[in-house]
């Protein structure tokens, strides 16, 4: 679709990221995009990652998907786990590749080496003037939009191994790019951005305002994974 100069979808909208089912993950975390025209601007934060790897992240939507969050109603394999394949229903093929430098497409969904990595367990990314189509663009501003981190640890080995391989990428191990973590867009209030933390932070057309809310973002996403684990423990 060719750009149109009356095109002008605006928005700001925030995600709370919560761990994927079947998928082992005790995590959580928050994503706020604001949209401009046909660009982005990404701010996200999450806590309880498989430390010091990789961790693909995406935008994404599909006029066809469910717009929510995968369920283990989705495992259709029955294998116990959920891959990105059986979540496509739910959330939709890749928009964005939310990589630290370079391409955004889909053709860089698994380009490993441009992912962020989460020392500690934590992820921490920020990233503006991300180009995306008109069709895109409004689809993230109406609500109809997911993000999905992808990474996870099903043997407890602290690093990506196994002997399933990746229904994206048979080089891959599966663990490599299952889903993690998963969160719908939705529209924070009108002229703020919440922060996943209990309050707001103002909304503006510098990337570093919505940078300015990233600790806020990691101790809300580092107390969603505490209670995680505290309700684990209690099971």
């Amino acid at each position: 679709m060719g750009m149109s100069s009356a095109f002008a979808a605006d928005g700001d909208l925030n995600a709370n990221l919560a761990p994927v089912a079947l998928n082992g993950v005790e995590g959580s975390g928050t994503a706020m995009v604001k949209v401009q025209g046909t660009m982005i601007t990404v701010t996200m934060a999450a806590s309880g990652l498989l430390a010091d790897s990789p961790l693909a992240a995406h935008i994404h939507f599909g006029a066809e998907a469910r717009n929510e969050c995968p369920i283990a109603a989705d495992d259709l394999s029955a294998d116990g786990t959920l891959n990105t394949t059986e979540g496509g229903p739910a959330y939709g093929p890749i928009v964005v590749s939310l990589t630290k430098t370079g391409d955004t497409s889909p053709a860089s969904g698994l380009a490993v080496e441009r992912f962020d990595t989460a020392p500690g367990g934590n992820l921490s990314y920020e990233r503006g003037s991300i180009q995306v189509s008109e069709e895109e663009a409004q689809a993230i501003a109406d609500g109809k939009s997911a993000v999905v981190i992808h990474g996870v640890d099903h043997n407890d080995s602290g690093a990506y191994d196994g002997d399933v391989m990746s229904d994206l990428d048979p080089a891959l191990p599966a663990e490599a790019t299952d889903p993690a973590l998963c969160g719908v867009l939705s529209a924070a209030p009108v002229g703020s951005m919440a922060t996943g933390a209990g309050g707001a932070a103002s909304t503006g057309t510098d990337s570093g305002v919505l940078l300015a809310g990233t600790g806020l973002l990691l101790a809300a996403a580092g107390t969603g994974a505490f209670a995680a684990r505290r309700a684990s423990s209690k099971a």
